[in-house]
């Protein structure tokens, strides 16, 4: 007697089944999504590793570093207060973070190449495992949902050098991110990766020589599986790029949110003479009585700024003021007066301060302190290298004399114009990162500016960066702090 039972006609009911069952596994995850605010997210970084090397089995999590947290030390870190309802966000330690960053290389495509380290081959990503901790405070990850409902109808500017765009394209990962979800331990073992948009439930697989069905999915399996790729409610859209890529714009046109950067590295006007790779030339002509237009003719359309200065005043310049020459920083054989670059930057602050107060505009303005770099045995331009893997300890080092002369600049600047700030109705905030960013000489590309710098010969002469920052890496802790200030921000001193 013939059957009509046949493997394949099992297998179109079989997947009739699954379809529905994972039909209504995902309805209800689609509830608990709408209803749930916070979600456990595990990280996979993509790295790129040259040709001529062989692939290391080596999980991101046996790279962690050496220093294990205690059990209960990074639960203990997100519950602490204060004890008089103040504490100071800037001081405390980087601690062992087990969960990793919240985007990675391969979710974001905002990362330039020059900050991309993990895809330029950086072959160790302990760097990605630490959280920065403050001394009697909570300090909650950055809720990228929270900021832009935040930040509807509103605009942010981050206006600065490099180092302020380096801090934008961390807040655009962070923003743009994609989760995963992923419940991976029940799957069978030659399943490795999995992906909801991409699982085609409706079509069989081939009979393999054993006659059974390969690469079929148990309905027990599917209602274990829990595989989600979420991502946020919408992606950023660049409006308006400027001729050299440096300054930028992007609307979240959902929230009609624009986002922008502004490249004016001195804030007020300069002459540059210098081309993308820093090589100069002529002298740097800065104007230390006139702010750079490029910034101030739109800073009434913005309700948040981050301001930053600093590095680039160490370049030599000529000195103007009411249209005269007056002096000069690091200007050998010109025979002008050596003003000295803190001259220049207390100059150009005060001119800030002066104009944010007197706008009449009520913009909330940060000032971001100055940036410390990590470069050791020689500077950028002589050999210098960071090659360090984990954090300083809190008293493991100190500041060079020049960093403590721009950041006591700062905040002397800054305390003048905050004394202020409420009889102007302006609202200025201190984004101190100077002290953290300076404990954390294993976040920066160092040869790995490049890609793959290596790859034809290891011993190679390169270049390092120990200035910016890779991404994903402690910069990200920035935008946490960001976040809290203004969410919280009248808790803090």
């Amino acid at each position: 007697m013939r059957s009509d039972l046949n493997p394949f006609s099992l297998l179109k009911h079989n997947n009739v089944i699954i379809k529905f069952a994972a039909s209504v596994l995902l309805v209800g995850l689609a509830f608990r999504l709408l209803i749930s605010d916070s979600f456990r997210f595990y990280s996979v970084v993509e790295t790129s590793v040259p040709a001529n090397e062989e692939t290391k089995p080596e999980s991101l999590m046996a790279s962690m570093p050496a220093e294990e947290p205690a059990p209960n030390d990074f639960e203990a870190n997100k519950s602490r207060t204060s004890q008089s309802g103040k504490c100071d966000l800037f001081t405390g330690e980087w601690v062992p973070d087990p969960s990793g960053p919240v985007y990675t290389n391969q979710s974001c495509f905002q990362i330039e190449g020059h900050q991309n380290c993990m895809k330029n081959g950086r072959p160790d990503s302990g760097y990605l495992y630490w959280r920065w901790s403050p001394r009697g405070c909570s300090l909650p990850r950055f809720k990228p949902k929270k900021f832009l409902h935040l930040m509807r109808n509103k605009s942010w500017a981050f206006i600065g050098d490099s180092i302020s765009r380096n801090h934008v394209q961390s807040l655009l990962c962070i923003l743009s991110q994609f989760e995963v979800v992923m419940v991976k331990d029940t799957l069978p073992l030659h399943i490795t990766t999995v992906n909801i948009c991409t699982l085609n439930l409706g079509q069989g697989s081939a009979l393999d020589s054993a006659g059974s069905f390969r690469n079929l999915v148990p309905l027990a399996i599917i209602a274990q599986l829990l595989v989600i790729y979420f991502q946020q409610e919408e992606q950023a859209v660049e409006t308006y790029h400027d001729e050299e890529y440096r300054s930028k714009i992007w609307l979240f046109p959902t929230h009609n949110f624009t986002l922008s950067v502004i490249w004016t590295p001195f804030l007020i006007k300069a002459d540059i003479f210098e081309d993308m790779n820093g090589v100069s030339s002529s002298e740097i002509q800065l104007h230390l009585d006139e702010l750079d237009k490029k910034w101030t003719d739109q800073y009434r359309s913005f309700d948040y700024a981050i301001i930053a200065g600093g590095k680039w005043f160490l370049k030599t310049a000529i000195y103007h003021e009411n249209n005269v020459v007056t002096g000069c920083h690091y200007c050998p054989g010109k025979n002008l007066t050596e003003l000295g670059f803190d001259y220049a930057y207390r100059k150009a602050l005060q001119l800030v301060f002066n104009f944010i107060t007197s706008s009449g505009h009520n913009t909330h303005a940060f000032l971001r302190t100055t940036t410390p770099d990590h470069f050791e045995n020689g500077e950028w331009f002589s050999g210098g290298t960071c090659n360090r893997k984990v954090p300083f300890k809190e008293d493991g080092v100190n500041m060079t004399d020049v960093d403590t002369i721009m950041r006591n600049i700062e905040l002397e600047e800054f305390a003048k114009a905050a004394a202020l700030g409420p009889e102007k109705r302006v609202v200025l905030k201190l984004l101190d990162t100077t002290r953290l960013s300076l404990l954390r000489p294993d976040g920066h590309p160092g040869p790995y500016r490049q890609f793959q710098p290596f790859a034809a010969d290891k011993k190679a002469k390169v270049q390092n960066d120990c200035l910016h920052w890779c991404l994903p890496g402690p910069i990200d802790s920035w935008n946490d702090l960001v976040m809290e200030m203004i969410v919280n921000g009248g808790i803090y001193q």
